[in-house]
């Protein structure tokens, strides 16, 4: 596979400066039930990294310590490392905000039965991953079977109170080379699809950019679009969006603990401060990143273009 890192690391990027830290985004591992084209993080039924429990209990150590008040759990497939139930109950138990990153088919894997159960018993917020709501874009992005079996976890979660008393988000990415269109209005089509199609209600509608990352940026490379993409990144640059960066407020941490200024820049290997790689044990000495600059490179031209997007969707909503 292709690799854009060499391509993404020397930027033109504007200044970024951290500023209080409020969300704690953690990847337990790369192992997942499915192979998304778009996946950044190159996740699948074959891989092995998973995070372990000294590790979960530095994320705890963490949470208990630093007056962080969000814990956004991510993969692979991150219902799928052993410990992710343990570390979801033990962060709910000192009052943090969770949010799981699900890609809704993990749902119906061998042992997660109950796993819809036990997220609504927690207060887990579900984000979850839906590309379109029509099965053709569903397919070409995430395999054949995925639409199916996301629509019958959207209606399981609903019956569980998802999407009315639970939040419930949805997670648009787009098709090819394209920004995703405006995020409001998108979600109102949302709404109307899914509710005359299967009544499946859901709370928000996150668009979110392709990054020339990982399987994306190999097919970008591959297929001679590496150039026309970062174009349409940079053309639609929007200095607005500098101020709403997830980057400025969370810290990604790895399977293995080390620390990230965001998921992007763990998969570049693109470590904080730029040339310290440093480990959560070390946030647990030093917390206060506040007045920091953020590690860029080209791929935060796609945060920022258009509308923005970040993990919460468009800047600019």
């Amino acid at each position: 596979m292709q690799d854009t890192r060499p391509l993404l690391l020397h930027s033109d990027f504007p200044l970024v400066i951290r500023g209080k830290l409020d969300t704690l985004q953690v990847n337990l591992g790369y192992l997942c039930n499915l192979s998304c084209a778009h996946c950044h993080v190159n996740a699948g039924p074959t891989r092995t990294e998973l995070m372990d429990e000294q590790t979960i209990e530095q994320v705890l150590a963490l949470l208990s310590g630093a007056g962080i008040h969000t814990l956004d759990l991510t993969g692979g497939a991150p219902e799928l490392n052993p410990r992710f139930r343990y570390l979801v109950s033990a962060a709910r138990a000192l009052g943090v905000r969770v949010i799981d990153r699900c890609n809704l088919t993990v749902l119906f894997e061998p042992g997660q039965e109950d796993l819809a159960e036990f997220l609504a018993a927690e207060q887990v917020e579900i984000t979850a991953s839906l590309p379109c709501y029509l099965e053709e874009n569903v397919q070409e992005q995430r395999g054949k079977g995925v639409y199916q079996d996301s629509i019958r976890a959207l209606r399981h979660l609903n019956r569980l109170g998802y999407g009315d008393e639970l939040p419930l988000n949805l997670v648009y990415n787009p098709v090819g080379l394209a920004l995703p269109p405006p995020q409001a209005a998108l979600e109102a089509d949302y709404r109307r699809e899914l509710s005359q199609r299967f009544d499946i209600n859901f709370s928000q509608l996150f668009t979110i950019t392709n990054m020339p990352i990982s399987r994306f940026g190999a097919v970008l490379l591959a297929q001679g679009q590496y150039i026309e993409y970062m174009g349409l990144l940079r053309d639609n640059f929007s200095a607005d969006n500098l101020e709403t960066l997830m980057c400025r407020s969370l810290v990604s941490i790895d399977w293995q603990g080390y620390v990230y200024d965001c998921d992007f820049n763990q998969m570049l290997e693109l470590p904080v401060l730029a040339s310290d790689r440093r480990h959560i044990a070390d946030l647990l000495a030093e917390v206060d990143m506040e007045g920091a600059a953020v590690a860029t490179g080209e791929h935060c031209y796609g945060c920022t273009a258009g509308q923005g997007s970040s993990c919460g969707g468009a800047l600019d909503s």
